[in-house]
């Protein structure tokens, strides 16, 4: 089982890094499409026009959304790779963005400076006690953490018990335990679920408290 886990950290690795630029199809392909709804559910969770930022930005695509419709946003990505994807996708729709390369655990910036922080599909380090911390410091009073942390499909059944056995393989529909470690650092932390025609997203909703 570790030789299987380092195989599949290391297949994340290659598609976070040297083959990034495989992420919005191979994205498209396990989701048969529904990836960015799935990703956009997260909008309807944030304050209205406030300042975004968002842990992983990856291609960018979210942060078009976000710029799109009136938020101020700010992106990190620890890949160089994602980071260079990114800023060409924002080009390419004339989209203003500012994007930094940096880490969840260690933000480079100062406290209290959004009103929300995003994140779509997150590999483990959004449950990392330090990034967690990081969260809550440059939230703003009553801030709020959106986590999509996954997308299931309904139909067609061929196909989707074909990708949820895929998800399984590769350990993304492992059971873990997500609003504890939220409520331990001082957030008021809930499940949502969204239903997008053929399939639903799941995410955290958590609100910093005093």
């Amino acid at each position: 089982m570790r030789v299987w886990a380092r195989l599949v950290n290391w297949g994340f690795y290659l598609l976070y890094h040297p083959l990034a630029f495989t992420y919005d199809a191979v994205s498209w392909a396990v989701s048969l499409g529904a990836w960015r709804s799935w990703q956009r559910a997260a909008l309807a969770f944030l304050p209205a026009g406030g300042r975004v930022l968002e842990l992983a930005h990856g291609t960018g695509s979210l942060q078009v959304d976000l710029q799109r419709a009136g938020w101020c946003a700010v992106g990190i990505d620890f890949s160089p790779q994602m980071g260079r994807l990114a800023r060409r996708k924002l080009a390419r729709y004339a989209v203003a963005g500012y994007l930094l390369r940096a880490q969840a655990q260690h933000l480079p910036f100062a406290s209290a400076q959004f009103d929300a922080v995003v994140s779509t599909f997150p590999t483990r380090f959004i449950l990392e006690p330090q990034t967690i911390a990081e969260v809550r410091r440059v939230l703003r009073p009553d801030g709020v953490l959106v986590v999509v942390f996954n997308g299931v499909l309904h139909r067609p059944r061929g196909l989707v018990d074909a990708i949820e056995w895929l998800y399984r393989i590769t350990g993304q529909r492992e059971e873990i335990e997500l609003l504890a470690p939220f409520a331990a650092a001082g957030f008021a932390a809930r499940r949502e679920t969204v239903v997008l025609g053929n399939s639903t997203a799941h995410l955290l909703v958590a609100t910093k408290t005093p």
